[in-house]
Formats: structure tokens, C-alpha cells, sequence
């Protein structure tokens, strides 16, 4: 069955829907439909109204109409009959009612007049609005001479237009000679009427070529007024004139321009009225003059101007509201003000209106004895006239018809009959204007159609609306009914939604709403039926969404996107860039999952959008891509605000390529002392484009500014000028200033010299003081230059010096420096430590105590004491006899001492001595001391000598360590299975004179693991293990060889290797020859059941069972 697949939720057909207005129902346009079925006359073009004509033109007064049979037109002219046959001129297009006038030879004017169209067949006639045809006019301006105007300054003028009056009426705007408009502003200003205001004339308004033109825009012609010419006198000229005239010398006493209060030239008083129609515009003019110019507001004093609605134009003298509004009445007012006074002006503003709609009457189609209704509702101020016609007789003059009952804005048909059809017009009026509407009213009988296409496949992606169209038409109008696949009972309730034009809607549709549907369209005269077929998709959907991504310039973005659709719909992927194509670059990989940009640049960053598409819906996804790179070297460095040890520094920074700049580095180099070399000054904060920088004499400054963000410096800017400062006498002294000695009897002093910067001038010396601290009241000094230390000889043993070093330029002294406390070189301790004693705490730790030596006779700084200790030989006769010397050192003034991993049952001797930066003192005298007993080490080693089928035989060897006297072993064994699990422990104890032990009793062919270690009365040494199997039974293999050997057996295995044989060579013929042959089906089909033989693809053989 072929099947017309379409989209939910598409037009359907180029038709109107069914529709219901009381019991009313609508024609489709269906060309198929409409060719069959009668229909009144409907207007579907005509002329506007007020219809302005050029004189130049055929005249082409339009009248369209449609209708089944096709109307006919007529027309009348200002309320006759109009005989176009009469006329030679005027002409009706085929099969239409619009005139063409050829006015060749005539004059437009002779057409002017009201024209109406009527379209009729012989179900009515309706008509046209009534047409106005005017000529469009642009009269010449009357020749007039101009006198040249004299006008005091300060006074106020107008220069008036006055343009001919034509249709429609001209825009008027003031130019001069040069075609240049001329300039206006709240001084001199054009008002509404065309004319010229000044508030005041001043001397430069003085001119020859004041010319108003106007342009008339039917004709767009443009004709202009003569040029008048203005001559602005001030008081000095005033004052000559009249001393000419009257002898006199001075008329005037004063020659200064007089001010002024504020006076309304337009409109004149205190208040006034306008009239605006609702819809179109209001303009409210307020023109006033005075010295100096008037400052002109507005105000409403009902309430507020509408926002979106107003303007106020032409330098604040007009206010102007569109499409006005009954909301727009009430009382407005200008206000005007100088310095000398403040006047106003109100306006009361009346709205009127001529009729415009609340309800048009709309066709109607009834089947006969139904029942309609035409309405007709229309307001305006003042409240509109409603009159009916039909097919354009005046209702009260057409033929009587019990049925129809008019009343008022409404008229109301009951139980129609065939034949009654007509057209009405309606007609709402006041003294504004008019409104004319046709309205037909068709009877028609007609079976049902269902106008929807057969077969139409609807898809829609789940869970969203599904709309089954169907769409019928009959007269009286059909019932529509649903049924879905096979079933009886139509489709009502949850989840079904039928509409009055006859659409089924699903609310969310699901996959078993997929089916065959079947919509039937009933009235009495007949019934008719269609198939539509609604297939529910899986939603497309983006599983993994593109992310957002900064990357820097030449690297690679990769944004994935990956999808999930309907397998039975196609996608497709799109990419865009910034809502557009992407660019045309192959460095833009597109894969059906992802979006790749190889060497990305500045250009590359934006918006990505990937959109997934199928025939029923799509989805999408964005991620923007930020491309950041170090900042632009910031540029125009320059320097403010120099003084002699400080200047401004400005920049304006380089671009930041969409990375802030997080601060900006000022580096320096100096010519004078390190020339070529840059060094960072300081820093600021990247939202500062100054620094204040403070400054070292006697330096030749160049500075520079590097950005910084989060992908790294700038290059630097261009230096800046050079800025050098006038030398001065050192800020500092020289830093990290010691003494010592590197001999017994010398003090070295040592400083870190002064940079050149820091030496803040030439000639830079350095002045070494010292003194014995407490004992030497004045300093020795001595000055010295280009070195860093300096040596005093002939100095006590450590002996306490202050010492200070102070920087020296030619222009002075640095500030006074700050004394260091050193000492003179040191010499070795000359005393050892006293009372030394020990205390053992236990078989590896000892505690040793002295007596610290006197401060003096350390010599130099304590730096601690040292402690030899060695262990002189074990107590044990067994153990050899070893010297093993050991150090450790105790930090400071310290008193005592442990000594840690001693061996246990040995005898030590130590001593004791101090040391300092130079060396050590002289030794304590030797002492020794006795560790006590303590847990043996492991036994030196555990085998197996004597492997039998139920003993074994452990041999061992005593510890090398043995820490004490040994009071034994300690034997302990287990079973270890196969699966290496643990049998029970058995233990003995053995006496320390043994070496070996065998155990009797184990079991044959078994693994036994032992664990062994060594005893003092300290306790038990640490363990050593050993595994051992014991053999196997020797009766065992003999019984394997008496099977092996017997006859039976031997046979055995021979007939079964003959049968392998043979079935390996039976194998091989079957695959040479290729396939059964007749034997061997009927050995086949009387195979033993109990028997399954061996499979024929792989040649196995079968089993018994």
C-alpha cells in the first residue's frame, strides 16, 4: 500500500480546517472541493477608501471578487449606475470588475467622483466600500515680491511659508540659495505650519536667502518660495538712523538688547482644546518667544505619557503621541521659562473615533432547517450606526423571509431553506467615517469528504504530541469518530484527545501508540472513511556534551559529541561556529563523533554548536573555546613626575588574548655601573597602567614593563628614556659584616661590598673600625677600597672585638653602621673532661656522665663534647677478641650521654673529650665497664644429614653471638600437606652441650618443617627454619612393577592400540572417497543403540555406556 509520509504537526492539505460558529461550518479551499460546491460572491480586492490619483497615470480603480458560478461585476458612480459601455476611456478587466480609465487626452479631473463595485452570481451580490477618486494637486506658488524684513536684535519674528494648498498636502522645510537646509535650533525653529519662528533675532540671523520649499510627495514635485531677506539692526545703528533723521545725538540712551519674559506665540492664552481621531497621531505645538530663549517642557496633569507612544520633537516645542488612544485624553501642559519668568499653557485633549471592529461578520454555511447567526459589532465615539443590507438592498427593502429576524448588531437565521443564500453587508457608521463587511450565507447539502490525504504516515518522537489530522467537510456537518489497528471501540478519554476540526491528539505519545488509525466522517446524507498510520520514534539525544575549552595558540582542541538516535532515522551532524558555518580551513576535522582544530589561533575562538538533525527533531549542544596566549608587551612608556629620587612611570598594556593580565613587571638597567643587564625593580597589580618607582643617586635609568598572565610573561616593551640621578653620599652600609679569626692571633673582618647602584656615587671607600670588646674604649680604623675584608693581626686567643664598616663616596659618608660582635682566631681546648663516670642500663645501652671543662680553657667556641667508646672483648671464652673503636658527638654545653647498640656481654672502655672550631682537648682518662647477659643470636646453621623412611637426623651449630652462657635449644616441627597447610606443632628442648638430634617415629614420605633458635637466661635468640621429606615406602614401587609385568595386562594394552589402529586407517579411506556409501548406511541404520559411534568430522571416538 503506498503511503505519503509527512511530519506531525504540518500544514495539512492548503485548506481551512473544520471549524464550528454555533452550527456554521467553513469551506475548504481545496480547488477539488470548491469546483463543486455553489458559493456567493466574496470581495477579495478593492481600492482604499480616499483613493488619490496622479493626473499623469491611467487610472486603475480595483475590484477582485471570487465565487462559484464566477461573479459579475457593475458599477456605480456617485450613486448612478455607471455604463462603462458608454465610455470609451474606461475599460473592466476579463473576469474582473477593475476599471482601467485611460486619461489620454483627458483630464483626470472628470473621473473625480465616489465610485462603488457590486460583484454578483445567483446566490447574491456583494459590494466594494465606497471609492473616492481625487486628483492629486501641486499648484504653483503666486508670484510675490518680498520686501527685505528690518527687525531689531532681540526682537521675535516669523517668517511666514504659506505654500499653495494641495492633495495631499506638501512637507515644507527652509533651505538656502545653496540648497543646504538651514540651521535650526530652540531659537529659531519651524513649527507645524511650515513657518519660521525665531525666539529672538541676533545680528548673525541677518541674510538674504531665507527660501521655503515644498515638496508635494504624490507628484514629488518641489516648488519654492521667493527668498526673503532679513536685515537684524542693533541699537547703535537704531541710534545713528534716528540722530540722521532727528538731529539729535544720542535718541537711545542705553545701546544694550532689552530682555524679555516668555510669551506663547502658538497657541495664544492660557489654554486651549485639540481634537485627535483614536489611531492616529497627536502633535501639540507650544511656540513661544523672549530674552533670553524660552526653555520649553511638558507635563500631562491627568496622568502619564505612554511611554513606547510619545516623543518630543523640534527642540522640545512639540509633543508627539501615535496611534492615540481613549487613554490619551486629557489635560496637557507646556511650560515655558527664562530667567525672568515661567508661564504655561493647557491642553484639553478629546479623543474621538470613527468605528472600527469588536466582531466582523463572517461567512456562514448551513445545511438546510440549521440554524446561524451573523454579527456585527463595531464601536467609536460617537457610538456607531449598524444598517444591513442584503446583496446590497437595504435590509428593510429586500424580500420578506419568516426565517431571518434582525436584531440590532445581529441577524439570526432559523431552519433555512435551499435557495436562501445571499450575501449581507453591515455597515457601522458615525461622523468620523464608516465600515463595510460582506458576510454570505451558502445553504448547501453535501455527503462527507474526508479532505485528509489516504494512507499519511504521521511520525513523532516520543513522549511529544501526536496530531492525526482529519479533515472533512459535509453539509450538515460530519461527526468524527477514531478506531485504532482492528478494534471496535473508538478512541475516547486518556490519552486520546479528539478536537472539534476532527484531529485525534495523543498527549504523549508512546511506542505502542504506533498503529493503524481509522477516522470516519458521518452526517445524515452519507459516511466516509480514511487510513492514516502514526509511527513513534526514539528521541534524538547528546550523550557526552562538547565541553568548554581553553587552549593556547598552535595546540589542538578535540570537542566531542557523541549521540544517540532513532536506528530508523537518518542524522545528520552539523557543526557551527558562532550560530555559522565553520570556516573553510582544513585544519577543521570533522568525525562523526567529534570536532577536531589542529594549530589553533586568536581567530579560532568562539562559540561551537554541534546539532545533531533527523526528519523529526534534533538536539544540540555548545561549548566555547577560549584561545589564550601571553600578553601584547605593553607600549608608550613614559615618565612624570621626576625628582631627584623617584619617578612616575605610565604604559598602556599590549592586548591580553582573552587571558587577564595578572600584574605588570618594571625592570631596570643601568648604563653606568651594568650596562646591558636587566633587573626587576618591583611590580603591580595587572589592573594599573603607573608605577611609582623610587630611584638610587648617581644611577642611569632605562626601564621596561612585562605582562603577565596565566600563560606567561610578555615580551618586554621598549625602553624607556633615559633618566639619570645626580650623585650623593651612601644610603647604606655594607651588609653581612663578620669577624673571626683564621689563626690563633688574628680577626679577619669580612663584608658584602656595596652594588654600584647602592654606592650612590664615585669614589666609593669602605672605613673598617674595630675595638676589644670591654676593654679598648676608642676604635681603630683604617679605609680601604675595592676589597671586602680586611685581616688584624696580633689579637689574643678568641677574644670578643666589636666591629663596624661604614661605605665612603665623594660626596660623603654613609649613616653610622651598626657594631658586630667577632672574635679573634681560636686555639685547641687545653683540658679534659673530670669526673666521668658510667651507668649501665641494660645488655645494649650504657649512660655516660663528666664534668664540663671551665669556659676559659675551651679556647674558641664550644662546639661539644665527644665521646670514644670500643668494645674490648666479649666476657664469653668462645667469642674472639675484637677492638672496634666508635664516635659520638653531643652538641653544646652538654653534661651526659647515651651510648646505644652496645653488645650484649662484652667489656668496653671509653673517654672523653671537648672540642671546638678547632679542634679537640685533650682525652678524659680511659674507663670500662661490663655489659650484662642477653638473648642469643641465631644458631650459625641447621641441616639434614640422615633422610629415612621414619626418622631424620637434624645436625646445628651454636651462635656466633652467643650474648651470655647458652642454656639450651629450642626444637619445634610440623607436618606441611600438599596443599601446604600446617600440621600440629610437637616441640623439644635440648641441652646446650648437644649438636644433633634424630627424631624417630615420622611418617613415611612426609614433609616436615622445623623451627630452631637458641637460649640464654636472657631468654630465647632468634629463629631459623629447614624443611626435609622424609622417603618413600620401598613395597610401594614393587607392587607398580609385578602389574606391569603380568601377561594379562600386556595384551590388554596391545588389542587396544590394534583397535586405535584400525579405526585411524578406516578415518582415512572415508575422507579420500568424500562421502557414505550403501553399507555403510545400512550399517547405520542397525547401529547398537547402546553403541554411539565416533563422529565423522573430527574422527573421535565413541564411548560405552
Amino acid at each position: 500500500m503506498e503511503r505519503t509520509r509527512t511530519r506531525a504537526g504540518a500544514a495539512v492539505f492548503l485548506m481551512l480546517v473544520l471549524g464550528h460558529l454555533g452550527n456554521a461550518l467553513e469551506v475548504p479551499l481545496d480547488p477539488k472541493v470548491l469546483e463543486e460546491l455553489a458559493q456567493p460572491p466574496t470581495i477579495t480586492q478593492q481600492s482604499p477608501k480616499d483613493y488619490i490619483i496622479d493626473p499623469r497615470e491611467n487610472i486603475v480603480i480595483h475590484c477582485e471578487a471570487k465565487g462559484k458560478p464566477h461573479p459579475s461585476f457593475s458599477w456605480t458612480r456617485n450613486g448612478t449606475h455607471f455604463d462603462i459601455d458608454q465610455d470609451p476611456k474606461v475599460t473592466m478587466r476579463p473576469r474582473s470588475g477593475t476599471l482601467v480609465v485611460d486619461i489620454s487626452g483627458e483630464k483626470a479631473e472628470t473621473y473625480e467622483g465616489v465610485y462603488q463595485c457590486t460583484a454578483r452570481n445567483k446566490h447574491g451580490a456583494a459590494v466594494s466600500n465606497n471609492i473616492v477618486i481625487r486628483q492629486s494637486r501641486s499648484p504653483l506658488w503666486s508670484k510675490e515680491r518680498n520686501e527685505p524684513i528690518r527687525v531689531q536684535e532681540g526682537e521675535a519674528l516669523v517668517l511666514h511659508c504659506r505654500p499653495p494648498a494641495g492633495l495631499p498636502p506638501p512637507i515644507i522645510f527652509w533651505m538656502d540659495v545653496n540648497f543646504q537646509r538651514l540651521p535650526q535650533s530652540s531659537r529659531v525653529f519651524q513649527a507645524l505650519n511650515g513657518d519660521l519662528y525665531f525666539s529672538n533675532v541676533l545680528k548673525e540671523d541677518s541674510r538674504n536667502d531665507y527660501i521655503c520649499y515644498a515638496r508635494f510627495p504624490h507628484t514629488q514635485t518641489i516648488q519654492q518660495k521667493q527668498p526673503i531677506t532679513l536685515l537684524v539692526l542693533n541699537l547703535d545703528a537704531v541710534n545713528e538712523t534716528v540722530a540722521a533723521l532727528f538731529n539729535e545725538t544720542d535718541f537711545f540712551s542705553d545701546g544694550s538688547v532689552e530682555e524679555r519674559k516668555p510669551t506663547f506665540l502658538i497657541p495664544s492664552g492660557s489654554s486651549s482644546s485639540k481634537m485627535v481621531l483614536r489611531g492616529q497621531i497627536l502633535e501639540l505645538e507650544c511656540i513661544t518667544e523672549g530674552l533670553p530663549t524660552p526653555e520649553v517642557s511638558w507635563s500631562k496633569l491627568s496622568g502619564e505619557f505612554p511611554d513606547k507612544r510619545t516623543s518630543i520633537v523640534t527642540f522640545q516645542k512639540i509633543l508627539r503621541i501615535v496611534n492615540v488612544s481613549d487613554a490619551d485624553a486629557g489635560e496637557y501642559r507646556c511650560t515655558a521659562h527664562n530667567r525672568l519668568a515661567s508661564i504655561h499653557h493647557t491642553i484639553r485633549v478629546t479623543v474621538k473615533a470613527a468605528p472600527y471592529w469588536i466582531t466582523t461578520p463572517r461567512n456562514l454555511v448551513l445545511a438546510p432547517r440549521e440554524k446561524g447567526q451573523l454579527i456585527c459589532r463595531a464601536s467609536g465615539t460617537p457610538k456607531p450606526t449598524i444598517n444591513w443590507a442584503m446583496n446590497g438592498i437595504p435590509i428593510e427593502n429586500s424580500p420578506e423571509d419568516s426565517n431571518r429576524k434582525v436584531e440590532g448588531d445581529s441577524i439570526i437565521f432559523e431552519e433555512v431553506q435551499t435557495g436562501s443564500s445571499a450575501v449581507y453587508q453591515c455597515n457601522a457608521s458615525n461622523e468620523y467615517g464608516y465600515l463595510l463587511s460582506n458576510a454570505f450565507v451558502n445553504v448547501l447539502s453535501e455527503t462527507p469528504r474526508v479532505l485528509t490525504p489516504a494512507n499519511q504516515v504521521y511520525q513523532v518522537i516520543r513522549n511529544n504530541h501526536a496530531l492525526l489530522d482529519c479533515s472533512s467537510f459535509g453539509s450538515p456537518i460530519p461527526k468524527i469518530t477514531w478506531f485504532k489497528d482492528s478494534q471496535s471501540s473508538t478512541l475516547e478519554g486518556d490519552p486520546y484527545l479528539l478536537h472539534e476540526n476532527g484531529t485525534l491528539e495523543i498527549y504523549v505519545a508512546q511506542a505502542l501508540n504506533s498503529g493503524k488509525y481509522i477516522c470516519v466522517a458521518r452526517n445524515t446524507l452519507g459516511i466516509a472513511e480514511n487510513h492514516v498510520y502514526l509511527e513513534v520514534k526514539e528521541p534524538t539525544r547528546i550523550l557526552k556534551q562538547p565541553k568548554y575549552k581553553v587552549a593556547q595558540r598552535n595546540m589542538n582542541v578535540v570537542f566531542e559529541c557523541k549521540v544517540k538516535h532513532d536506528p530508523t532515522l537518518i542524522p545528520i551532524m552539523i557543526w557551527l561556529k558562532d550560530n555559522g558555518e565553520l570556516p573553510d580551513d582544513e585544519r577543521f576535522l570533522v568525525d562523526s563523533d567529534s570536532l577536531t582544530i589542529t594549530d589553533v589561533t586568536e581567530n579560532d575562538a568562539g562559540t561551537y554548536t554541534c546539532i545533531m538533525n533527523t526528519t523529526l527533531d534534533h538536539d544540540s549542544a555548545s561549548a566555547e573555546l577560549t584561545v589564550v596566549e601571553q600578553p601584547d608587551p605593553p607600549t608608550d612608556l613614559e615618565l612624570t613626575d621626576m625628582k631627584p629620587r623617584s619617578v612616575q612611570l605610565t604604559w598602556i598594556p599590549g592586548d591580553e588574548h582573552k587571558s587577564p593580565i595578572h600584574k605588570f613587571v618594571i625592570q631596570y638597567t643601568d648604563s653606568l655601573h651594568d650596562h646591558g643587564h636587566w633587573h626587576n625593580l618591583t611590580h603591580v597589580p595587572g589592573g594599573k597602567t603607573t608605577a611609582h618607582l623610587e630611584l638610587s643617586p648617581y644611577v642611569h635609568y632605562s626601564f621596561r614593563v612585562l605582562a603577565l598572565n596565566a600563560v606567561g610573561l610578555s615580551d618586554p616593551s621598549n625602553p624607556s628614556h633615559m633618566y639619570k640621578t645626580n650623585p650623593a653620599a651612601p644610603d647604606e652600609n655594607p651588609s653581612g659584616v663578620k669577624g673571626f679569626g683564621t689563626e690563633h692571633d688574628n680577626l679577619m673582618i669580612l663584608w658584602k661590598p656595596l652594588s654600584g647602584l647602592q654606592a650612590n656615587g664615585p669614589g666609593l671607600q669602605y672605613k673598617v673600625m674595630w675595638r676589644q670588646k670591654d676593654v679598648d674604649k676608642n676604635w681603630t680604623s683604617v679605609t680601604v677600597a675595592n676589597v671586602s675584608k680586611f685581616m688584624v693581626s696580633g689579637t689574643p686567643t678568641f677574644t670578643p672585638y666589636e666591629v663596624k664598616v661604614q661605605a665612603i663616596n665623594n660626596n660623603g659618608i654613609g649613616p653610622d653602621p651598626a657594631v658586630v660582635i667577632g672574635h679573634s682566631g681560636e686555639d685547641l681546648p687545653v683540658q679534659a673532661p673530670d669526673s666521668v663516670q658510667f651507668l649501665v642500663l641494660n645488655s645494649t645501652l650504657a649512660e655516660v656522665h663528666w664534668e664540663p671543662v671551665p669556659p676559659k680553657t675551651v679556647r674558641g667556641h664550644l662546639k661539644g663534647y665527644k665521646v670514644y667508646y670500643w668494645r674490648e672483648r666479649s666476657l664469653h671464652k668462645h667469642n674472639p677478641h675484637r677492638v672496634e673503636q666508635q664516635l659520638l658527638s653531643f652538641s653544646g654545653n652538654k653534661s651526659h650521654g647515651m651510648l646505644p647498640g652496645l653488645q650484649p656481654y662484652s667489656l668496653y672502655l671509653f673517654n672523653v673529650r671537648v672540642y671546638n672550631g678547632k679542634g679537640e682537648g685533650p682525652a678524659s682518662s680511659n674507663l670500662q665497664f661490663e655489659t650484662p647477659e642477653g638473648v642469643p643470636g641465631p644458631p650459625s646453621f641447621l641441616r639434614i644429614t640422615n633422610s629415612n623412611l621414619n626418622n631424620l637426623t637434624l645436625e646445628w651449630g651454636p651462635p656466633n653471638d652467643r650474648n651470655g652462657h647458652l642454656t639450651g635449644y629450642i626444637l619445634k616441627y610440623q607436618q606441611v600437606n600438599n596443599s601446604n597447610e600446617l600440621g600440629p606443632i610437637e616441640e623439644l628442648v635440648l641441652p646446650a652441650n648437644k649438636t644433633s638430634v634424630t627424631l624417630p617415629n615420622l611418617k613415611y614420605s612426609t614433609r616436615y618443617k622445623f623451627y630452631f633458635n637458641a637460649k640464654t637466661g636472657q631468654g630465647a635468640g632468634p629463629v631459623i627454619t629447614e624443611e626435609a621429606v622424609t622417603i618413600m615406602d620401598e613395597a610401594m614401587p614393587s607392587r607398580q612393577a609385578d602389574i606391569a609385568t603380568q601377561g594379562w595386562f600386556i595384551g590388554l594394552m596391545c588389542a587396544i592400540a590394534l583397535l586405535i589402529l584400525v579405526l585411524l586407517i578406516i578415518c582415512f579411506i572415508k575422507r579420500n572417497k568424500g562421502g557414505k556409501y550403501p553399507v555403510k548406511e545400512k550399517e547405520d541404520a542397525h547401529t547398537d543403540p547402546e553403541f554411539q559411534p565416533m563422529k565423522e568430522d573430527d574422527c573421535t571416538f565413541g564411548e560405552y555406556r
